[in-house]
């Protein structure tokens, strides 16, 4: 007995001194370190996004404990941020880690096909279609059905939650809006077969190759005609005698293109400022916001904000702006200062991404790499003081497209942003334009 009662306890110090050299190796050690200075770091916006920090650890914990090499390391960290629904979030490769590659699924790049998709109530429908799908005759306007014999709504849960896995949004909108426009991907020279129904009702199978297509949004349904463009802009006069501004990225340089800009459509009784697809960046918003106050005067905004005219040629009169979840970071605190700071009237297929933070970087102790993420909001006073990540900036009107304007080439949200100018909110609207 007493024999046997040694054995057991050689066997328990052995299994103990295995479990601890487990515990101490160098991707276990960093994986507890990041969950606990993450959650530190993080636990405010951790808080009010709802998310069980003690279940994520639950969950990838065996992921981290079975880690065998950098690259192991580096998808499981991933994975962790990825819960974090933080659309900014990223693990950074230091000098020890700059070669390492993401492990390749054999499968190659991914690349688009032609089609971006919409929700119109519970459908899908094709949004925008170009190169390889409108080679296979697809067109705007159809409903989406089913791919590879997969019922689209299914199809769509079953690609945002193998997204999330390794991908962070920062809210439902923004992971739904990825789906639909770079989450439609597949394999270079692979192909898929759609079910569509037409807008006779008829059911059509088409088959869509997938080449060098650029899966990225890149702003509205149709862009009207004629438009005039510098790096970050498209613009023009509208049928309507509206002006018509598309903002595609927010650079330092954001306010002398807008000048040129209003140059052109400046005269415009109305103005359509349109961000949709905006990919963010940097930008001063306080003399960007004075293009469109009347010189000699100042915009007051909330929370004693304040924003003097500025530029050659400000435009003074009514504005509307569209949005959607493509517009993430600067592209969304851009927009929305429009709407928050009483200047203009808010359209939008949906709120904005809700990615728009304030950061910092966690080194880890292997040096291996660093945590990039966020710990707080910007524009606090936005959305009654809640800020915009997670959140994002509302339209004051949810807008959705029509199937009917679709297939006739007519984006719907430019056509009700004219309507609107028509006959202004102004009532929804602070600023009063001069006489």
């Amino acid at each position: 007995m007493r024999s046997s009662s040694r054995i057991l306890a050689l066997v328990s110090a052995v299994l103990a001194c295995a479990s601890f050299a487990r515990a101490q190796s160098i991707y276990e050690k960093d994986y507890h370190f990041a969950v606990e200075e993450v959650g530190k770091a993080c636990g405010a916006l951790i808080a009010q996004k709802g998310i069980d920090w003690k279940a994520v650890d639950k969950e990838l914990a065996p992921a981290a404990a079975a880690a065998a090499s950098d690259q192991d390391h580096l998808v499981v960290l991933t994975r962790l941020l990825a819960r974090l629904h933080d659309g900014h979030c990223e693990v950074l490769r230091t000098d020890k880690t700059k070669d390492l590659t993401w492990p390749s699924d054999g499968q190659g790049e991914k690349v688009g096909c032609g089609m971006f998709w919409c929700r119109v109530g519970k459908k899908i429908y094709v949004k925008t279609v170009w190169n390889n799908a409108e080679s296979a005759g697809v067109e705007r306007g159809w409903e989406v059905l089913a791919v590879a014999g997969v019922p689209v709504q299914k199809w769509l849960d079953q690609r945002i939650a193998s997204l999330r896995d390794t991908l962070s949004f920062s809210t439902d909108n923004q992971a739904f809006f990825y789906a639909c426009h770079r989450g439609l991907a597949e394999p270079t020279g692979s192909s898929v077969e759609y079910e569509f129904k037409d807008e006779k009702g008829a059911k059509k199978k088409r088959s869509v190759s997938f080449t060098k297509c650029n899966p990225a949004p890149w702003g509205p349904a149709v862009f009207p005609p004629d438009l005039k463009g510098t790096d970050d802009l498209n613009f023009g006069p509208l049928k309507s005698g509206f002006g018509y501004v598309h903002v595609r990225r927010c650079k330092d340089t954001l306010a002398t293109q807008i000048d040129q800009a209003l140059a052109a459509v400046g005269s415009a009784k109305g103005l359509i400022l349109d961000f949709r697809g905006n990919s963010g960046g940097s930008f001063d918003h306080e003399d960007f916001m004075g293009r469109f106050v009347p010189k000699g005067t100042t915009l007051r905004g909330q929370a004693g904000v304040e924003y003097a005219s500025t530029g050659e040629h400000p435009y003074t009169g009514p504005i509307v702006v569209i949005v959607d979840a493509t517009i993430v970071s600067a592209g969304e605190s851009g927009s929305g200062i429009f709407k928050e700071d009483g200047r203009g009237y808010m359209i939008g297929e949906s709120p904005t991404a809700g990615m728009s933070s304030q950061k910092t970087e966690i080194a880890l102790p292997s040096g291996l790499f660093k945590l990039f993420v966020s710990i707080g909001t910007n524009k606090g006073r936005f959305n009654g003081g809640k800020g915009i990540e997670g959140i994002g900036v509302i339209p004051n009107e949810l807008v959705e497209f029509d199937p009917k304007d679709l297939s006739k080439g007519v984006d719907t949200l430019i056509a009700k942003a004219e309507a609107l100018l028509a006959k202004f909110p102004q009532n929804s609207v602070p600023y009063r334009p001069p006489k």
